[in-house]
């Protein structure tokens, strides 16, 4: 970076990715290890990402609620399987006012214990069912080895939490909240993302089942970008969440758990971004479009920004998310750089000879395939009247959501692998380049605990039929016995 430049991709992926949230002034390493401080341009995308989620959210029947932080240790001792998940990252305060406690408190790993013992209290009978909530909140899991956005000792979330009258009531919450999730990562994200369900042994602790979303980042390797929990009746009974049911009987609730994170943040960047900086889909860029006026003389300057101040104050009328840089101490160039590196989707140039022809020229942050194509080695850049420039915005800007996820998928398609024939083959991809290896699996934690410790990789999910099409499982590639599922392998952030 001794340039100025970033360290490219291919060469460091990893310096890449730090780099990058740095320097677009995303986030930063806090005092207290572990943790962040997200600074606006990184807090803004969180921000799109709060309200499009909330609204699917409401949209499906779920209220916000909030809980508190602090948690009696005592709690998550009732369970057995959570506690022992999660005692590793738990952090604990002792002492409070001076004096220590009568007992210690957890800073919230996650909600489900004292959640459900609130629901408990307001669940008498089956017509205080089913309860749907949700929480905007923070939590703290102890992590030891973090990186901004995918692994913090302290990140923001959602968390939601129901309690249902019957097992299929709550395998339909959770499949439907999957599909949310789904939804939201192709749609706002522009991330194509794979569903299925978690092993045994990567299910959430207390769970009875374990679903995910699993995306594929620009260095081949997998991201966990949202699960969605079937907590059973394991929480109901420990908290003693029951009702009288329909026929009488006194009977515990289901329960189902499903959450996403900051690290869609970081998926974001890593999904999209080049060795020039930031790329941020439309429906997330705190700024969908800049300004940048041009000029060289008093004269033109008047002009020029009479015009552009104009064509702002239209933009902004129509809602569109859109800034002007009129510094005085950078070049256009310079300005270009900046806001390149930061990840505008798009920027508009306007100088006076497009004043005189009515006119403004648009740059893309990437190409869009729709559009005319740019000499190679050069941007694309569109000449557009300045009559109706937001709806060619608004245009503009969905055709760049589209080309982002179709250039996302063409790369998960190119780095998937569906037709290996040996476990040594399978090795050598994900030794190598890595990928998504489809790969048949005897269903024992022997043979996915091997893989692990040869590869490093495991296993994402156990990926639904849409997925695995053509694929039967035949034998397992790895024992040679038969084969249970056809499932995914790939190592993992």
């Amino acid at each position: 970076m001794a340039d100025g430049k970033l360290t490219p991709r291919g060469e460091d992926f990893s310096a890449w990715y730090n780099e990058l949230v740095e320097r677009a002034q995303l986030a930063e390493h806090a005092p207290v290890r572990g943790c962040m401080v997200i600074r606006p341009n990184g807090y803004g995308i969180w921000e799109l990402i709060q309200q499009g989620l909330d609204k699917m959210f409401k949209d499906t029947g779920h209220e916000n609620a909030y809980f508190p932080l602090l948690i009696p240790k005592s709690f998550l001792a009732k369970e057995a399987e959570h506690v022992e998940g999660f005692a590793p990252e738990l952090a604990v305060v002792t002492h409070g006012g001076g004096k220590e406690l009568e007992e210690p408190l957890v800073i919230r790993p996650t909600s489900e214990t004292i959640i459900y013992t609130m629901f408990a209290k307001w669940v008498q009978g089956y017509r205080d069912l089913p309860i749907l909530m949700n929480q905007w909140a923070n939590v703290v899991r102890w992590e030891m080895r973090t990186r901004l956005f995918l692994r913090t000792a302290e990140f923001l979330w959602q968390e939601g939490h129901t309690a249902h009258e019957t097992e299929a009531e709550a395998e339909e919450e959770t499949l439907k909240m999957l599909g949310v999730y789904r939804t939201f990562a192709e749609e706002f994200m522009a991330t194509p993302v794979i569903t299925g369900r978690k092993t045994d042994s990567e299910r959430f602790a207390g769970a009875l089942r374990t679903y995910c979303i699993e995306a594929m980042m620009q260095d081949n390797k997998a991201l966990q970008a949202g699960t969605s929990h079937n907590l059973g009746q394991n929480f109901s009974k420990v908290f003693d969440l029951k009702f009288q049911g329909r026929d009488g009987t006194v009977q515990y609730a289901w329960n189902t758990s499903w959450g996403v994170s900051t690290r869609l943040v970081g998926s974001v960047i890593m999904t999209h971004s080049d060795d020039n900086g930031l790329v941020l889909p439309p429906r997330l860029a705190p700024t969908v479009a800049v300004i940048v006026p041009i000029f060289k003389t008093d004269e033109e300057k008047a002009t020029v920004l009479t015009a552009a101040d104009a064509i702002l104050k239209e933009l902004k009328a129509k809602g569109l998310r859109v800034k002007m840089d009129t510094r005085d101490n950078m070049s256009p160039g310079a300005k270009y750089y900046e806001w390149e590196l930061r990840g505008v989707p798009m920027r508009i140039e306007i100088g006076p000879k497009d004043v005189a022809k009515n006119t403004v020229v648009i740059v893309p942050r990437v190409t869009i395939d729709s559009e005319e194509a740019p000499a190679p080695g050069k941007k694309q850049k569109l000449f557009v009247n300045i009559d109706g420039l937001s709806q060619k915005i608004e245009s503009l800007a969905s055709a760049l959501q589209g080309q982002l996820l179709a250039n996302a998928l063409e790369r998960r398609e190119a780095n998937s692998y569906r037709n290996v024939k040996s476990y040594g083959e399978m090795c050598e991809i994900l030794d190598g380049s890595g990928g998504f290896v489809y790969a048949s699996w005897d269903g024992t934690p022997e043979t996915e605990a091997k893989v692990k410790d040869e590869t490093k990789a495991t296993i994402r999910c156990i990926p639904d039929p849409e997925f695995t099409q053509g694929l039967t499982p035949g034998t397992c590639i790895v024992s040679g016995r038969e084969a249970k599922h056809i499932a995914i392998w790939s190592k993992a952030y």
